[in-house]
C-alpha cells in the first residue's frame, strides 16, 4: 500500500456498504436540506469519477492544489481523488483573514485554487493578493476542469516517500511554516491509531468516530480520518464544535468514539443535566474520546458525570499520529496532563536550556526520534522552503518539540507547557499554562492569556491579559479580587503580578492565542500603566 488512495480503494473492496462518512443535517444545513451520508462504494464511485476528470486535464505528481473546502464531503473526495494521481493538496481554512490565506497559498506555489461555490465572494476578494497565473476551480463545475500548466514531475506514479499533503503550522508567532507531509506520514499515522488497543481498541467495521476538528488539521486528516478508512469504520465529520447540540449529535449519530480539544470538555460540564433517555450517561454507546489539553481539574468530573474515559495524547503536525504519545494504557493519572508512556518505536530526551539530560521528575524540552537507522521515519519531510528551520528543528538528529514536559520514574510523561510558555520568575519555572488553567476558572473571567514581563529583581514577573466575563468591573478591586482568589489553586509565585483587562486577544485561525502578540501587548500595556499591580498578594506563606 502505497498511498491514501490505494488505502481507501482497498477498504472500500472490503467494505462496500459500509458507512464511510456521515455529516448531521445540523452541520449541513447551509448548504444541504439533508445530512450527508456515503457508503464506500459511493464514495469510491465520485471518488474514481473525479481522478479520471483530474487526469484528462493534466494533473499529476508535481502539482499541488489550494483546498477552501471546509469540513464537507468534497475535501475528502477530492482529495483522495487527487492523491490517486500523485497530487499535494494545501488545506487552507476558509475562517483565516485574506493575507493569511494568501500566505498560504502563494508560499505553497499551488497551482489552482479548489473552492465552494458558495466561498466565490471569499476568492473573488482573494485574487489580487495571489500569484498570477494560478487556476481557479469551483468544485460545481468539475466538468470544465482548470488545466494547471506543465511541471518538472510529470508523472502519476505514486509512492510512499510522495509527498500527499503540505500542511500549515498555526502560526502563534511569525509566519506559518508548511511541514511537507508524505504518504507515508498519513499511513502511518492512521495505522498507529489502529494499533493502540487498550482503551483505544478500535473493532473493524464497527466503530463510527464524531468529530469537530477541522480537516485543515493533522488530528482530523491523518488521525480521525486514516484510522476510519483502514477499520472500515465511519467518519462523522461536524462542521464545528456546537456545545448546546453536541450530546443529541452524539446520540443521532451514534459514535462510539469521539475527538475533543481541551476546551470542550470544560464547556459541557459546564452545561446543565440532561433530561430524558439515558440522560449524562454515554457509557453504553462511546468507548472513549481522543484529543489533548483536558483542564486537569475537569478530567475526573468529566468521565464521571458522561461514562466514558478521555484518552490524553501528545502530538504535533510535524509529529504526525506515528511519533505521537497517547494515555491509551492505565495508569492514566488522571487530573495530572500526564499523556502517557513514549511507545518503543520511539526515542525521547528531556533536555534543559543548554542541552543537558534533566533528573527523574524534573521538567525539561521533549526531544524524539524514530529508533534504528531512520530517525525521521513517520515524522514530516521538512518544512517547504525553509532548509534552515528544518535543520534547527533536527538539530543532533532529535527532533525539538518546544514542549517542556517532565518523566516519573514509570515513564510516564506530563505536559508542563512550550518552552517560549514557561515564565522564569526568582528561579522557579512557571507554566503559563497551569496559571490559565487556575484564573479561567474565576467567575470574573471569560477568557486570560498569561506571558511574561520583564522584572528588573525576579528576571520575569507573570502577567494576565483577561477578557472579564460580562458585568465585571475593569476595576482595581476586580484585579485584586481575582489574584487574591488565584491564591486558593496556585502557588503564591505563580498567581499573577499585574493584570490588564481587555476587550479581545489575538488569536490564530485555529482559536490558539497568538502569544508573540500577546507578550507584545501586555509589554505596551505595563509601560503605558494600563494594568493593575497585584505583586502586593504575592507573599511567601508563614509557617
Amino acid at each position: 500500500m502505497e498511498s491514501v488512495y490505494q488505502c481507501f480503494v482497498d477498504t472500500a473492496r472490503r467494505y462496500p456498504e459500509g458507512d464511510f462518512l456521515h455529516i448531521p443535517q445540523a452541520c449541513a444545513r447551509h448548504y444541504s436540506d439533508t445530512g450527508i451520508d456515503l457508503t464506500y462504494s459511493q464514495a469510491l464511485a465520485t471518488v474514481e469519477q473525479l481522478k479520471a476528470r483530474y487526469l484528462e486535464a493534466g494533473y499529476n505528481g508535481g502539482h499541488r492544489v489550494a483546498l477552501l473546502l471546509q469540513n464537507r464531503a468534497q475535501f475528502l473526495l477530492h482529495w483522495i481523488a487527487l492523491n490517486g494521481l500523485g497530487c499535494s493538496v494545501v488545506p487552507v481554512n476558509d475562517e483565516m483573514a485574506p493575507q493569511e490565506q494568501a500566505y498560504i497559498i502563494n508560499h505553497s506555489d499551488a497551482a489552482v485554487l479548489l473552492h465552494l461555490p458558495d466561498l466565490a465572494e471569499k476568492v473573488a476578494a482573494l485574487k489580487p493578493l495571489l500569484a498570477g497565473g494560478m487556476g481557479y476551480q469551483s468544485t460545481a463545475e468539475i466538468d470544465r476542469l482548470y488545466r494547471p500548466g506543465a511541471n518538472s514531475t510529470n508523472t502519476t506514479a505514486v509512492t510512499l516517500q510522495r509527498e500527499c499533503a503540505v500542511l500549515y503550522t498555526s502560526g502563534s508567532t511569525g509566519k506559518p511554516k508548511g511541514c511537507i507531509l508524505s504518504n507515508d506520514y498519513f499511513l502511518r499515522s492512521g495505522r498507529r491509531y489502529v494499533e493502540l488497543g487498550g482503551l483505544c481498541a478500535l473493532e473493524p467495521g464497527r466503530e463510527r468516530l464524531a468529530t469537530p476538528l477541522p480537516l485543515v488539521h493533522m488530528n482530523a486528516m491523518a488521525c480521525s480520518t486514516l484510522a476510519m478508512v483502514m477499520t472500515g469504520g465511519c467518519l462523522i465529520q461536524l462542521d464545528r464544535f456546537h456545545p448546546r447540540s453536541w450530546w443529541q449529535t452524539v446520540r443521532d449519530s451514534r459514535a462510539s468514539i469521539v475527538h475533543y480539544l481541551g476546551v470542550m470538555p470544560a464547556m459541557l460540564l459546564g452545561m446543565e443535566p440532561q433530561q430524558g433517555p439515558g440522560g449524562d450517561d454515554f457509557s453504553g454507546q462511546v468507548k472513549f474520546g481522543f484529543g489533548a489539553g483536558v483542564n486537569p481539574r475537569h478530567h475526573a468530573a468529566f468521565e464521571q458525570r458522561f461514562g466514558f474515559p478521555l484518552v490524553e495524547a501528545w502530538g504535533m503536525t510535524e509529529t504526525g499520529n506515528h511519533g505521537a504519545i497517547v494515555a491509551n494504557l492505565e495508569p492514566r493519572h488522571v487530573g495530572s496532563c500526564c499523556f502517557g508512556v513514549p511507545p518503543a518505536h520511539l526515542e525521547t530526551r528531556l533536555v534543559d536550556e543548554i542541552g543537558a539530560t534533566v533528573a527523574t521528575g524534573e521538567p525539561g524540552e521533549l526531544l524524539l526520534r524514530h529508533r534504528g537507522e531512520d530517525p525521521r521515519r513517520g515524522f514530516f519531510s521538512g518544512y517547504l522552503k525553509n532548509p534552515e528551520a528544518t535543520a534547527e528543528a533536527w538539530a543532533g538528529g532529535w527532533f525539538h518539540s518546544g514542549d517542556v514536559v517532565r518523566q516519573d520514574a514509570d515513564g510516564a510523561m506530563y505536559f508542563v507547557d512550550r518552552r517560549k510558555n514557561v515564565i522564569r520568575r526568582s528561579g522557579e519555572n512557571i507554566s503559563a499554562l497551569e496559571v490559565e488553567a487556575g484564573l479561567v476558572a474565576d467567575p470574573a473571567v471569560a477568557m486570560v492569556v498569561v506571558c511574561p514581563v520583564p522584572d528588573d529583581v525576579r528576571g520575569d514577573e507573570v502577567m494576565a491579559c483577561i477578557i472579564p466575563a460580562p458585568g465585571t468591573a475593569r476595576e482595581s478591586q476586580t484585579a485584586t479580587d481575582i489574584a487574591r482568589r488565584s491564591l486558593q489553586t496556585l502557588a503564591y509565585f505563580k498567581i499573577p503580578g499585574y493584570i490588564a483587562f481587555v476587550d479581545s486577544l489575538p488569536l490564530t485561525p485555529s482559536e490558539k492565542p497568538r502569544r508573540g502578540d500577546i507578550r507584545a501587548l501586555a509589554l505596551s500595556m505595563l509601560q503605558r500603566g494600563e494594568c493593575y499591580d497585584v505583586r502586593h498578594l504575592k507573599q511567601r506563606p508563614r509557617t
